[in-house]
């Protein structure tokens, strides 16, 4: 299956477990791998026939700097749902970063990654 990749967007957005991280925004990373049958796209030459890198953008970004969850599994989750449902993808793994997570120690970030599937969504948004 052919993808579609997009690596290190970068938003700020309140997700957490602790009060001040509901609060305060916070840097989050999202990288995505979206999988569909490219071949349309690439013997016409045709925007239509495919995935728009700038509302891919913006969907991720609406969810990241808009919702608040306190689990990284569950704005993996939505992250997946919302692009299931908006865009003609078979498919999407997706990793999300926190690297200010508040951990006493040495990281460079913690992470969730998921891979879920159009059948994955079993009734529309």
């Amino acid at each position: 299956m052919d993808r579609i990749m997009g690596r290190g967007l970068r938003f700020y957005g309140c997700h957490g477990v602790l009060e001040e991280e509901q609060i305060k925004p916070q840097p989050f990373e999202v990288d995505f791998d979206l999988y569909l049958d490219l071949s349309g796209a690439g013997q016409s030459d045709d925007l239509q026939q495919t995935v728009n890198y700038d509302e891919v953008f913006q969907a991720v970004q609406q969810v990241v700097e808009n919702e608040h969850y306190q689990l990284l599994e569950a704005l993996a989750e939505r992250l997946a749902r919302v692009l299931l449902t908006k865009f003609a993808i078979e498919a999407v793994e997706l990793t999300v970063y926190k690297p200010q997570a508040p951990v006493a120690g040495d990281f460079k970030y913690f992470a969730v990654k998921i891979r879920r599937f159009r059948q994955d969504i079993s009734c529309p948004e």
